[in-house]
């Protein structure tokens, strides 16, 4: 533990190892394409019928609420990133500024976050797929679709998507990132033909009384609702930005890259999100797609648009797995920076002759699939929301850092009105933490204690022998 508070020094790409380095790859129109595919995907597809339930008409303001919040912690991500280019996100961040405990609670956020978010993407994506199987007469045994908890055996779908990503992502960063980006062209087409083909029938009345549920968190556990308590669920469906993040050390020119495809990709989502919204409260009364796990096809079936309903269906079951993709690609980077750094063990730090963390990446795949085949998610899916909200205010909370420590460093981007931003990031995301369920809180809390306890046990002996290994020279404080 004498090393809790030991900060990280970036090295230079060219001065790592070559079996540590990863290769410059991207440009700014694949990252904005990696944040936009991460962040448009199931949280809109399936979490407005969620957010309606808890909080009515005024899900928009909780739409809005959670989008600023984001739009905060993705400047300060901006700022923070273009200053320390290096692959890792908020953990690496925090290493750097705050030390080597805080940064390994931030990487067991970072990992917990993502392994959720792909594993229940990965079930979501396994429901419109057996549903789509079924439609053409392929059904699939519903042992093979359900995990032991739901009375099947293993959900073989989500497992196999997430091997599929895995395999792109272990051919090449570059390759995967286009393909990425022809998916998401395909989501973004799907989601104008539903604003299109709802807006026509818009009803004002639909949003009154516009917040019948109330502002605040209320209600009893497990049933909380009000604007804050959907805002806070929503927030899923905002991030994802952060994926964009962890490229740094693949992009080709990350001072200009990494600002664009952060809050280019954000500004694109609010909008799509404010339309999106917009147009189903306006097309069907609330309480008849709230809680639907089909919302916004189910509101283009009950306005008599079947045929749109069905294309929408389909273009979740292409498109979704770029969803997966951003976050696979974020976590199996995490992984990589941490057990490059010697938290964990450095053998899986290794890459390919294309550049590619392909242990790492197997490894993740292995995990993933472990979650996605045998549990469902969805009673702890909130728990991801946690993680993220933790990470966004160590970044908010490194920016105010960095002003202060060296405000005459040079900031290829300096995001405007930076203390205001960092402070609505931090107290925005402290608001949303606690207007979480409370068993979610609960485990966050339990899963930080394990974290602390691994860090004691092996992280902090395993990544000083590490530095020794390495001469030392990596670390500073």
């Amino acid at each position: 533990m004498k090393n809790w508070n030991r900060r990280k020094t970036i090295v230079a790409t060219d001065d790592l190892p070559q079996e540590h380095r990863l290769k410059r790859s991207l440009s700014w129109p694949h990252l904005v394409a990696l944040g936009v595919g991460a962040i448009v995907g199931t949280g809109i597809l399936t979490l407005i019928g969620v957010g309606a339930g808890k909080a009515g008409p005024a899900v928009i303001l909780s739409f809005a609420i959670a989008g600023l919040i984001c739009a905060c912690a993705a400047l300060a991500y901006a700022e923070v990133a273009t200053m320390i280019p290096a692959s890792g996100s908020a953990y690496t961040y925090s290493y750097v500024v705050f030390g080597e405990l805080i940064a390994w609670m931030i990487g067991v956020a970072l990992i917990l976050e993502y392994t959720l978010v792909v594993s229940a993407v990965a079930v979501g994506w396994s429901g419109y797929a057996t549903g789509f199987l079924q439609s053409i007469h392929l059904p699939l045994p519903p042992q093979l679709t359900q995990g032991p908890e739901l009375g099947g055996i293993v959900n073989l779908p989500a497992i196999f998507i997430i091997v599929v990503v895995a395999g792109l992502l272990i051919a090449g960063t570059r390759e995967s990132a286009t393909l990425n980006a022809i998916l998401v062209v395909i989501k973004i087409a799907a989601l104008a033909l539903f604003v299109a083909v709802a807006l026509p029938v818009f009803n004002a009345s639909h949003f009154h009384p516009f917040m019948p549920l109330g502002f605040p968190r209320n209600g009893p556990s497990g049933h909380e609702v009000g604007v804050m308590a959907a805002a806070a669920i929503i927030f899923f469906a905002f991030y994802g930005f952060d994926a964009i993040a962890t490229a740094a050390e693949e992009a080709r020119n990350p001072g200009r890259d990494l600002a664009i495809g952060i809050v280019g990709s954000m500004a694109v989502c609010v909008l799509i999100y404010m339309l999106v919204g917009a147009a189903a409260v306006g097309a069907v009364v609330y309480t008849r797609f709230a809680d639907s796990p089909e919302p916004l096809a189910l509101i283009l079936r009950q306005i008599g648009q079947t045929w749109a309903a069905r294309v929408l269906g389909a273009s979740a079951v292409i498109a979704l797995p770029t969803v997966i993709l951003a976050f696979f690609y974020g976590q199996s980077r995490i992984f990589f920076t941490v057990a490059r750094d010697g938290l964990l063990p450095r053998s899986l730090a290794r890459v390919s002759s294309r550049g590619t963390p392909v242990r790492i990446t197997i490894f993740t795949a292995i995990v993933t699939s472990v979650f996605a085949g045998l549990i469902p998610l969805t009673a702890i899916a909130a728990l991801a929301n946690a993680g993220t909200l933790a990470a966004f205010i160590a970044v908010c909370a490194a920016m105010l850092v960095l002003r202060r420590r060296e405000p005459d460093r040079e900031r290829l981007f300096r995001a405007p009105a930076g203390p205001v931003v960092a402070v609505v990031g931090i107290l925005g995301c402290l608001y949303l933490f606690i207007s979480l369920p409370n068993r979610t809180q609960m485990f966050f809390c339990f899963a930080q204690a394990i974290g602390v306890l691994l860090y004691i046990v092996y992280g902090s002996r395993a990544a000083n022998q590490a530095r020794s290994e390495s001469g030392g020279g990596r670390s500073a404080g």
